[in-house]
């Protein structure tokens, strides 16, 4: 078993397309090093520095990762992580 990587449309480029890819790790960094492994570029534009980018928002079974530790949650097999890109904007 493994955990599921829900992958937003904007970023299936890197996935070959794929919405959901596999990966493995204790924390959600590890999973996301263990996924540039097989998707480069992935990782670089999820994580910043020591944390996520600021735009991005990263969910372990629908909750939100930065009120839960970060790039240091644990995480393990079975687990759903969900990537959506921020939306803003709008009119004035």
């Amino acid at each position: 078993m493994a955990i599921e990587v829900r992958i937003p449309t904007i970023l299936r480029n890197l996935t070959d397309g794929e919405k959901a890819v596999q990966g493995k790790g204790a924390t959600l960094g590890e999973l996301f090093t263990d996924l540039e492994a097989r998707h480069p570029g992935l990782s670089d534009r999820l994580v910043e520095g020591p944390g996520l980018r600021r735009f991005v928002n990263v969910y372990l079974n629908d909750e939100d990762v930065r009120f839960l530790g970060g790039l240091d949650t644990p995480v393990t097999d079975g687990d759903t992580v969900t990537v959506l890109p921020a939306v803003a904007g709008g009119a004035g």
